[in-house]
């Protein structure tokens, strides 16, 4: 019989000495321990095993478990003899920030100190010791009570000091998800703040700290090194395109086989569709653990880890921004790849100026994948490569469906009337439903980088989003692609032949050049004659009788449908 399958557990100790189903990844803390790295990021997308990692880390090595290697006998990491003399002989100080998620800098603060301050709640055991001072024993009742902001910057370093006095050997510190109050102030607003208070905290607890053994940092990406870490020119990156670690976070191929034999659960070649495809560095086939864990509970296909966060970042810059972004999800959601530049170095306050940044982030996050890499031009023109990516499996699409789908909530695009509307011809409803979804929803895509100037493009392409993830079951829907003689805007290519397709060609009002919406829709209906932009759905077999043709103009918000 398998073991039992649980979800959501991080500490190592409880998953070990309950028999919970582990692949395991005890071989991290050689190849960690023997890099000999003196600080170490490793960025990984969310729920990919980071906390779990660090667990397994502070309890081989914390003095707190000192003779006591039961859960590691029958791992990997004891087959080597050399680590059963280090195990339990550090003192360790682990900390988490994954809670830091306030809405305000105050708030966020105030939070990182108590957290600290409840770090040194857990280690209170050192005041026994009989090596430390009236004023270090003062000095530790003070931070476990309460810490003030401008005591926080060199608490940690404080506290290895205090562990140095009591053991003799310098402290290993493990921060976990380290970058989440930085997504959180960035989300929120004081982006600048945070930063100043990180900024200071982590050169005093990883750089300047004589106390310090190792440290490892973990996270969802590399923020840049200028935003907070220009003072760490001794930290070991390992980011997703690293080969460091590449097998250490995730299933691999081979782990998956073997948890679906042992389990007795399985169509491999389904789960291989819904949760594999992460690449990290050289190693490809890395499958979702979040998810893999959740299907071997349940025995469902479904989006577990993709649905275990509100995506509100990646929502909100999707959404947000230029409507080439917009088109490039489009083909990406349509199971297309895209060229870009990556940058591994994520600035949060410049993500909102270009699409290298968005995808950047999306590649660390897990959602795209990097398929291949183009270096033809960077020797003789000194440029960045070229990377082609693609969402990273059916689960990942899932999400984005969703999500495209969640920005026209409770308007007639969710609720199904405006696509009935559409096949049915009914124009006047037509126009009743857009002119709704546009008063509703417009605004949300009228920001940005120049708002207003392109706030129609916005828009459309948003609306060209929502209404994929809307038809997919039924349609292909495609956008801007070559057809006769020009390029249509949308066309709906039904999946059953016999039904109707759709050709919608979207114009904003040149008041330049026209007179009224009128004009505008006048043009619009004749540029699809004129293009011939039915003629990719009549070679592919629709009946010209069975494809309909529609001009949606806009002037601000106002919107105007007709039909051909």
């Amino acid at each position: 019989m398998g073991r039992t399958v649980a979800i959501g557990l991080q500490d190592f100790s409880d998953v070990i000495e309950k028999n919970i189903f582990y692949v395991d990844k005890t071989d991290f803390i050689k190849r960690w321990w023997d890099q000999n790295d003196a600080v170490t990021l490793i960025t990984r997308p969310r729920r990919f095993g980071k906390t779990l990692t660090m667990s397994m880390v502070e309890r081989f090595f914390s003095v707190k478990y000192a003779g006591m290697p039961n859960v590691f006998q029958n791992l990997k990491i004891w087959n080597d003899e050399r680590y059963h003399k280090i195990q339990g002989t550090y003192p360790v100080i682990f900390l988490s920030f994954a809670k830091v998620k306030d809405t305000t800098y105050t708030e966020a603060s105030k939070n990182i100190c108590k957290i600290i301050s409840d770090t040194y709640k857990e280690h209170e055991y050192i005041l026994c010791n009989g090596t430390l001072s009236e004023d270090d024993k003062t000095m530790f009742r003070k931070h476990s009570n309460e810490l003030a902001e401008n005591e926080a910057k060199d608490a940690i370093s404080d506290l290895a000091r205090l562990m140095y006095k009591c053991y003799g050997k310098k402290a290993i510190i493990l921060l976990d998800e380290y970058d989440t109050p930085m997504q959180e102030a960035y989300v929120n607003g004081y982006w600048q703040e945070i930063v100043n208070f990180l900024r200071s905290l982590f050169n005093s607890t990883f750089k300047t700290n004589p106390y310090i053994e190792r440290g490892i940092l973990t996270g969802i990406t590399r923020v840049s090194k200028e935003s907070i870490f220009s003072d760490l020119n001794n930290l070991a990156v390992v980011t997703t395109i690293s080969d460091k670690y590449a097998d250490c976070f995730g299933f691999t191929e081979s782990e998956v086989k073997s948890a679906l034999n042992e389990q007795g659960v399985g169509d491999f070649e389904a789960v291989k569709k819904w949760y594999d495809g992460f690449i990290f560095g050289s190693i490809k086939d890395i499958y979702n653990p979040w998810s893999v864990i959740s299907y071997l509970q349940s025995g469902n296909l479904e989006a577990y880890w993709a649905n275990s966060s509100s995506n509100t970042l990646v929502s909100k810059l999707v959404r947000e921004g230029e409507p080439e972004l917009k088109e490039k999800m489009e083909l990406l959601c349509a199971g297309k790849s895209i060229w870009s530049e990556i940058d591994e170095q994520i600035v949060y306050n410049q993500l909102d100026l270009g699409e290298v940044a968005i995808f950047s982030l999306l590649v660390a996050s897990g959602y795209l994948k990097i398929i291949s890499r183009d270096d033809s031009n960077v020797a003789d023109l000194a440029v960045e490569p070229l990377y082609e990516l693609a969402l990273t499996n059916l689960e990942v699409l899932s999400m984005f469906r969703k999500l495209f789908s969640d920005w026209f909530a409770n308007t007639p695009i969710k609720e199904g009337r405006f696509v009935t509307a559409l096949f049915n011809q009914d124009i006047k409803m037509l126009n009743i439903y857009m002119n709704d979804i546009a008063v509703s929803t417009f605004s949300s895509f009228d920001v940005g980088v120049a708002p207003s100037q392109r706030a129609p493009e916005r828009f459309y392409h948003g609306f060209v989003l929502g209404l994929m993830a809307e038809t997919v079951r039924n349609y292909v829907l495609t956008s801007n692609r070559e057809s006769g003689y020009g390029r249509y805007d949308v066309m709906m290519e039904p999946r059953n032949k016999s039904d109707k397709a759709v050709i919608i060609e979207f114009k904003v009002f040149d008041e330049e050049t026209e007179k009224s919406l009128e004009d505008t829709l006048t043009a619009a209906l004749k540029q699809i004659e004129d293009k011939k932009y039915d003629q990719t759905l009549i070679d592919r077999g629709i009946h010209a009788d069975n494809i309909l043709k529609y001009g949606f103009v806009f002037q601000g918000k106002k919107v105007l449908i007709g039909a051909k």
